[in-house]
């Protein structure tokens, strides 16, 4: 690899940083202060020519829910680079080196070209359903009791509501990354600018019988009018309830807004419960596509650090071309209450690539989906199945957010 250098960014590259990315991307993003703020330079690698840069890859200090447990995760983001300087090795070199480094032991991303990481380890992790509702025919029940009230808040009163909301949906379904405060900030802001045409941001909330917020949903509206009548459209980007009268309420009023013909909702879990609500479940118009993809950067600690829906006690044999302290035999033993992993010389009951490991993490794919294409071999009969039942976990993951 010549005619570039990888080092960490500074603080002062954030402006030519974002620049570069939005080229990439063909999207405008727009440096600004809240995004100064957010931005994390030791975090982040640059691809230099000279004084340009020429390549970009960040990553994010996050938590991420996975099976039992809520762990640190680099979140990665901003993978980029000059159009004028493809096919150099550029992003081969930044992101290797971004994985031999992080300090987290499983690194996120959503894809937005799937087929470059899986070369680097990744595995789709997470699928997510995307919804195109026609509001004419979905028919959504009555309720016929309502406990608590829904109502509305301000960006200022839902920052400081919202956040126990999503560290609850956390503790409940894996894929789901933690907030800090500044974070919460970016989430809600509502520059009109970024609006698309639709709306500006409603927050609604579901109060329960105590006035306590135990759900939300962050939605707009756009205006459409056809040839007989009002056909406009709703677009829901995120909804988060902890109780079932909570889903009930807000998924009742959005669906039977007003004036409104179509629905949109891209960020459903595939065991999403909506689908439970309608009379006619096929007007839901569902698509179902890879959303997190996972790769594990430390064995051992990631596979202690999470839970297994039974008890479990076999020998994993990791093939990872390229981070060398991964390749070799594991011992995984774990109940419900705790789980333990260490290397050992012991003979492998299984051996898998460390992409179908990192598939599996989350616990919403199995590891005999990948023994039927090889990535995964039994070698102590009955085994797989052992391990696919430990591996499984009884909620979908879901990721309600692209980072």
């Amino acid at each position: 690899m010549t005619g570039f250098d990888v080092r960490t960014a500074v603080a002062e590259d954030y402006e030519r940083f974002m620049a570069l990315f939005s080229g990439a991307l063909m999207f405008e993003i727009q440096a600004d202060e809240l995004g100064r703020q957010l931005f994390e330079p030791e975090r982040a690698l640059v691809a230099v020519d000279g004084d340009e840069i020429i390549g970009t890859a960040g990553a994010l200090t996050r938590d991420l829910s996975v099976p039992g447990a809520v762990v640190p995760a680099a979140h990665v983001t901003a993978v980029g680079v000059r159009a004028t300087h493809r096919r150099r090795g550029v992003m081969s070199e930044l992101i290797s080196r971004q994985l031999r480094e992080v300090p987290e032991a499983i690194a996120v991303l959503w894809a937005t070209e799937p087929a470059i990481y899986g070369r680097f380890g990744y595995g789709a992790a997470a699928w997510g359903t995307s919804y195109e509702v026609d509001l004419h025919r979905v028919g959504p029940p009555s309720v016929r009791t309502r406990p608590g009230e829904l109502g509305e808040l301000s960006a200022e009163e839902a920052a400081k509501q919202l956040p126990p909301l999503l560290r609850t949906l956390q503790e409940r379904r894996p894929g789901v990354s933690g907030r800090s405060e500044l974070r919460w900030q970016k989430r809600l802001e509502d520059k009109p600018e970024s609006r698309g045409g639709n709306t500006p941001r409603q927050i609604l909330v579901h109060r329960d019988e105590t006035g306590t917020v135990d759900g939300y949903a962050l939605w707009r509206g756009k205006m459409n009018w056809v040839s007989v009548g009002p056909a406009n459209e709703v677009s829901v980007e995120e909804l988060v309830a902890v109780e079932p009268a909570a889903y009930r309420a807000l998924w009742q009023h959005l669906l039977t807004l007003d004036l409104a013909a179509k629905l949109e909702f891209g960020h459903a879990a595939v065991d999403e419960p909506l689908q439970q609500l309608v009379t006619t479940p096929t007007a839901l118009n569902r698509r179902v596509g890879e959303s997190l993809w996972v790769r594990v950067t430390d064995v051992a600690e990631a596979l202690g650090q999470r839970r297994y829906a039974v008890p479990v006690d076999l020998v994993l044999e990791v093939a990872d071309h390229l981070i060398p302290a991964n390749s070799g035999r594991f011992r995984l033993t774990a109940d419900g209450a705790a789980a333990r992993c260490e290397p050992t010389e012991d003979r492998a009951d299984l051996s898998l690539s460390i992409a179908a490991l990192g598939a599996a993490y989350l616990g919403g794919r199995t590891l005999a989906e990948f023994a039927a294409t090889g990535e995964v071999t039994e070698h102590t009969s009955g085994t797989l199945t052992k391990a696919t039942a430990a591996f499984n976990w009884p909620i979908a993951p879901v990721s309600i957010e692209i980072f």
